[in-house]
């Protein structure tokens, strides 16, 4: 019955408009009732997104399920993932929402709640990892901006394309960017810089300042 009112729902919402398309013509048009309607879906808004709860959830426990040896970065891009294959198991309908979501301001502020929860869950799991940390939760926050951002990032431009191509290695891409750039390694691979020339001269107050440098320069070889 879900399945029949998603699919009735986006075939009245492609043929009339999201706008012009009621509760009443979606039930209508699956043949069940609004109480139905209303037991799996409570607003017209979330039959457009029917699959975010069980994603919200399924990545919470991915998250909880986290040992204290894995590294952080690495466990929250994988958590992303899971968003993504739950877009890609449906092309279509995932291609279909897109350009309904981009027509329809309202549903794009829905959108938005959404895709708040999903950094809200990466940043918590993260402030949790990161308490020994000064910078933990400034830490967490950014790192699970960056990790959405990433993700949404290469999703669109897949959904942009009408859902050619391999979203998992365009998102694999944008994530192993955040990866690099926030998990504890990176710094120990970044360049370290030059060391600089320390001159330490030691001389008497009264000594003139033109001796002063010529002795700082003779030291560093340049006088």
């Amino acid at each position: 019955m879900r399945d029949s009112l998603i699919a009735a729902a986006f075939r009245l919402f492609l043929e009339r408009g999201y706008e012009q398309t009621t509760v009443d013509d979606i039930v209508t048009l699956a043949g069940v009732g609004r109480r139905s309607f209303f037991r799996y879906f409570p607003s017209k808004e979330d039959v457009v997104f029917p699959d975010h709860e069980q994603c919200l959830d399924d990545m919470t426990r991915f998250l909880a399920a986290s040992a204290d040896t894995d590294d952080p970065m690495v466990r929250v891009c994988d958590a992303a993932r899971l968003v993504l294959r739950m877009y890609a198991e449906n092309p279509t309908f995932s291609v279909q929402r897109y350009r309904l979501t981009r027509e329809v301001a309202g549903l794009r502020t829905y959108e938005l709640s959404v895709v708040w929860r999903y950094e809200k869950t990466l940043g918590d799991y993260l402030r949790t990892r990161w308490a020994d940390r000064r910078d933990g939760t400034l830490r967490a926050n950014v790192a699970a901006a960056a990790v959405v951002a990433a993700h949404n990032h290469a999703l669109r431009h897949w959904l942009r394309s009408g859902g050619e191509g391999d979203p998992l290695a365009e998102v694999d891409r944008a994530l192993e960017f955040v990866r690099a750039t926030w998990s504890p390694d990176a710094v120990a691979d970044a360049p370290a810089e030059e060391a600089e020339d320390v001159v330490v001269v030691i001389t008497k107050r009264s000594t003139p300042m033109w001796r002063v440098v010529r002795e700082v320069e003779s030291s560093l070889g340049e006088g």
